[in-house]
């Protein structure tokens, strides 16, 4: 199957350098989650390997070949960017039906995805009447209609409800699982987690991260135990006799770094003191991108004082 390819791509505006000599791949068979703070470089860099913009430097490549190279593009590269591309006055199914002819793809192939993105029902309505999340649905179908091997997605879950996010998270999984290469972009961190398998981590144009979803949290944020007893102070000179590195809450509740829950829990069995609370305290992708991106983000707002 085709993979994205990006080398040493670079794209300036003026004095402004979006993309700074990023470097990475994009492979089939798997969902790379795109994150990075707003003004990242993610969205350019999405435009440069669909042609849309042209690189100062470098190269964007689908399967070795630039966008603008590929014959029948809609059937190798499908692309979510804006969900308010359609045009306002067309119904979903005279939206998709044009989209169709223009890549020469069969017209069956337009209530198929209609069906697939939950449009069927509404698809002789004007899409200016859809919904933000109606829009980004359509959005979705128009990716997929040329049945493509390569799958970019900008923000899919972007006005979707709760059920939609979890209906793009079980597509993303199934595309990759039939052998797809797919590029999500989003801000969603939960989200992110629950469908990547791997993540490529932008911030000021660079490339600060290429790594598995979980090798990534595990080498940034440390495990933790939560525990609680009926003698808070008792439990902290315990914590210290043997070592471990722990902090208080209000509430009594101790953070144990860098340990084991077994091990918590036999050291307050053997010392005899009672357990109310006590929970491994997992780690997430939110405190991991967090840790790295704290000083990437280009636009940052300072808390209010009380």
């Amino acid at each position: 199957m085709t993979s994205i390819d990006v080398r040493d791509l670079t794209k300036e505006y003026g004095s402004r350098r979006a993309v700074d000599q990023l470097t990475f791949s994009v492979r089939p068979g798997r969902v790379t989650g795109f994150l990075g703070p707003n003004g990242a470089g993610k969205s350019t860099t999405m435009r440069l390997v669909l042609g849309l913009d042209r690189p100062t430097s470098g190269t964007a490549t689908v399967g070795g070949r630039a966008y603008a190279e590929l014959s029948d593009p809609l059937r190798r590269v499908g692309a979510l960017l804006d969900a308010r591309a359609a045009h306002g006055s067309r119904t979903a199914h005279a939206h998709l039906r044009a989209l169709a002819a223009a890549g020469r793809i069969p017209a069956g192939r337009v209530d198929t995805v209609l069906e697939e993105t939950g449009l069927a029902q509404v698809a002789g309505r004007r899409v200016r009447t859809y919904s933000l999340g109606m829009r980004q649905r359509l959005g979705i179908a128009a990716a997929l209609l040329g049945d493509p091997e390569v799958v970019l997605l900008d923000e899919p879950a972007n006005g979707l409800d709760p059920e939609g996010i979890v209906w793009i998270r079980s597509l993303v999984r199934r595309l990759a699982g039939e052998g797809r290469t797919v590029l999500v972009s989003s801000h969603l961190m939960n989200e992110t987690a629950a469908f990547a398998d791997h993540l490529v981590i932008l911030g000021r144009g660079r490339l600060l991260a290429d790594t598995p979803v979980q090798e990534f949290i595990h080498a940034r944020v440390r495990p933790a135990v939560r525990v609680r007893g009926t003698d808070a102070a008792a439990l902290g000179e315990l914590l210290a006799r043997h070592g471990h590195d722990a902090t208080r809450a209000a509430d009594g509740t101790w953070t144990v770094c860098d340990a084991r829950v077994d091990d918590i829990g036999r050291l307050m069995a053997q010392a005899g003191v009672p357990v109310l609370e006590l929970a491994a305290q997992e780690a997430t992708l939110e405190q991991a991108y967090f840790d790295l991106t704290a000083t990437e983000a280009e636009f940052t707002a300072q808390p209010q004082e009380a």
